[in-house]
């Protein structure tokens, strides 16, 4: 029993050390990252752990406008390999949107038409609609104007809002999921996010290739918020949620109280039905009842690839055939994703807590496709 009682005594004082180092050495942020996953039961970020976190409301309007449901609403079923890999893979939401109508819609796992979950890099498409929006309301000049005009400290750089959309910045940024020393883990977890973006410097010269690196769109986010003087869920909210006519409040997580920094590389907190909106308003260039919320201009230079070597990618929106069909789409760590074909005026959302297994960043996985064929199997039949 002494040899127990000493052996815990020690075992505490190593952790108590190891946590101590943490937060001596600038990682504190570590111990709430683990607090908030491994705590939670999780291994890793999660689709509903908004609460968690510290959020700002992205808030509806008084004129809330519900999607219409098709003629043939859920009159097909799934077919028989997507209800395998929506079991398998952990799928919350499917919804098949033609015709600017509801056609398909399953939830499953307890989730519903409102149940907010956590967008990942979806958001980042949505960061870019607000530099569109910042750029017609006339408070970003264009995509060239320069993130020196924003941040000083990067006046020895040549990078341009434009190059922090199309992900060709040229930052030293590593993006890594799975390491806790990583920076992208820094961001999520961080208290600080503004200390942690700024401390990236511009290494490789800018505007040239195309690397997928989270930091662009938070250092975006950033300026926007400098250049509007607006929090960014108000600003979002202004532009795009109310005159949209989404159903419900969204959220959009902070690094903490003190900053209240919105995390524009990821996490908006929504349901299926209201991030389908903006796939409704890329597919109509920005026109949303009438009324242009977006330069139609913008849009188009957005789903289209700014680098002939990098086709899979614009001005944040991802870019993919699939057999003859040409997709535009939002995609979010773990499998959410809003993809849209506008020459068959369709959307497709899957939102869930896996993909598939393989894993490529600057490039689509398996189950993009999977999801893709088996909506038009459903649709031909």
């Amino acid at each position: 029993m002494a040899f127990i009682k000493k052996f815990i005594k020690w075992l505490l004082i190593i952790l108590a050390g190891i946590i101590a180092l943490l937060y001596i050495f600038d990682y504190g942020y570590i111990i709430r990252g683990a607090r908030i996953v491994y705590l939670t039961g999780h291994n890793t970020a999660f689709i509903d752990d908004y609460p968690y976190f510290d959020n700002d409301t992205i808030k509806k309007g008084t004129n809330t406008n519900p999607w219409p449901l098709h003629t043939k609403y859920n009159t097909v079923n799934e077919t028989k390999k997507l209800s395998s890999v929506n079991k398998e893979w952990g799928t919350i939401a499917f919804l098949i949107i033609k015709n600017d109508s509801i056609w398909f819609e399953k939830y499953y796992e307890g989730f519903n038409e409102t149940s907010k979950t956590n967008s990942f890099s979806m958001a980042k498409s949505i960061t870019t609609s607000l530099l569109g929006k910042a750029i017609m309301d006339g408070y970003i000049s264009g995509l060239d104007q320069p993130i020196s005009d924003f941040y000083p400290q990067y006046s020895y750089a040549k990078t341009t809002v434009g190059d922090l959309a199309s992900m060709s910045s040229g930052l030293d940024w590593i993006e890594h999921y799975t390491s806790p020393f990583s920076v992208t883990a820094r961001a999520n977890y961080d208290n600080d996010l503004a200390e942690t973006i700024l401390n990236q410097k511009v290494v490789t010269t800018p505007g040239k290739e195309f690397e997928y690196l989270s930091g662009n769109t938070q250092l975006l986010g950033m300026i926007i918020q400098k250049a509007t003087g607006k929090p960014l869920a108000n600003y979002l909210s202004e532009s795009f949620w109310e005159p949209m006519g989404a159903s419900d409040d969204a959220l959009w997580q902070l690094d903490d109280p003190k900053h209240r920094l919105a995390k524009t590389f990821c996490c908006i907190s929504s349901n299926a039905r209201d991030f389908a909106r903006f796939g409704k308003l890329y597919k109509d260039f920005g026109a949303w009842n009438g009324k242009q919320l977006l330069d139609s201009s913008y849009v188009v230079k957005s789903i289209t690839p700014r680098f002939k070597e990098s086709p899979q990618y614009g001005y944040g929106w991802w870019l993919k055939d699939v057999g003859n069909k040409h997709f535009f789409m939002m995609r979010g760590h773990l499998g959410q994703y809003v993809m849209v074909e506008p020459n068959d005026n369709l959307i497709i959302v899957r939102l869930g807590h896996r993909k598939s297994p393989d894993e490529p960043i600057n490039d689509f996985t398996q189950d993009i496709t999977v999801y893709i064929e088996e909506a038009y199997k459903m649709l031909n039949k």
